[in-house]
């Protein structure tokens, strides 16, 4: 399936730089996406992948270069973040789920408000999207009843509630154990299965090889090596010789 989608870019980086006051974080960043991939990118902590991954929707704005994501010119000032938004999920380490509201609550709040979709037309998409995150039995219940993994599963289920062409991951499972990390890992191999394209910020390198399509490594705020999961096998620079050997 991911053959006839190969020409298709959705989501393209030219070198791109991002500074925070006197720290550049990223120097000439370039990397592109075809439609129904998934790119795992890894490194060392400051490397520049988190930051490149917010930049793709627009959480921090660049100094210089270009990013397209479907279809949108994220570098432009003058974008449409609503419609960027709509196009592009992201989900973060932490779940940031309103505890007050229940989790159909919560995946409703966005297609309603955004998309101003009816209630009905709301719920039965919570009930799509739960279902697919393996948690439609928790609907009613309240974010401090469910487990980490549950929470980060919700925030999934949140974002494919908006129907995005893309979906972004921040170090979804850094927060988990063993055991929750697996189980929100298997959502996302189920989302690769079925052609979402994805962008993954990870450090879980077996995960990676196994279901990216590309991995970047980045190294000081540069993309140092790219190439498919085998790469993590067979690395071709000192630089990801040496992080791979420190199990991080």
């Amino acid at each position: 399936m991911k053959e006839n989608n190969a020409m298709t870019t959705v989501v393209e980086l030219k070198d791109v730089h991002k500074r925070f006051g006197a720290n550049q974080v990223l120097k000439g960043v370039s990397f592109a996406i075809p439609k129904g991939q998934v790119v795992a990118i890894i490194g060392k902590s400051g490397s520049g992948k988190s930051t490149a991954l917010r930049c793709i929707d627009r959480l921090e704005i660049i100094d210089s270069g270009t990013i397209q994501v479907c279809g949108h010119a994220v570098h432009d000032p003058a974008i449409d973040l609503r419609k960027l938004r709509m196009d592009v999920g992201i989900v973060f380490q932490s779940y940031n789920l309103f505890p007050h509201l229940t989790v159909e609550q919560n995946v409703t709040l966005a297609p309603k408000a955004v998309k101003n979709l009816s209630a009905a037309d709301a719920k039965a998409i919570a009930e799509r999207t739960l279902r697919q995150v393996g948690l439609a039995d928790k609907a009613q219940a309240y974010p401090e009843q469910l487990s980490g993994g549950q929470q980060q599963r919700v925030a999934i289920a949140r974002s494919l509630a908006m129907e995005p062409q893309v979906m972004l991951f921040d170090e979804v499972t850094s927060a988990l154990d063993p055991q929750l990390t697996g189980e929100v890992l298997r959502v996302i191999e189920q989302l690769a299965e079925g052609g979402m394209t994805m962008v993954l910020v990870t450090h879980e390198m077996d995960f990676a090889a196994r279901v990216a399509d590309t991995i970047i490594y980045m190294h000081e705020g540069k993309v140092w090596e790219t190439g498919p999961g085998t790469m993590l096998r067979d690395p071709q620079t000192p630089e990801l010789r040496e992080f791979l050997s420190h199990g991080l």
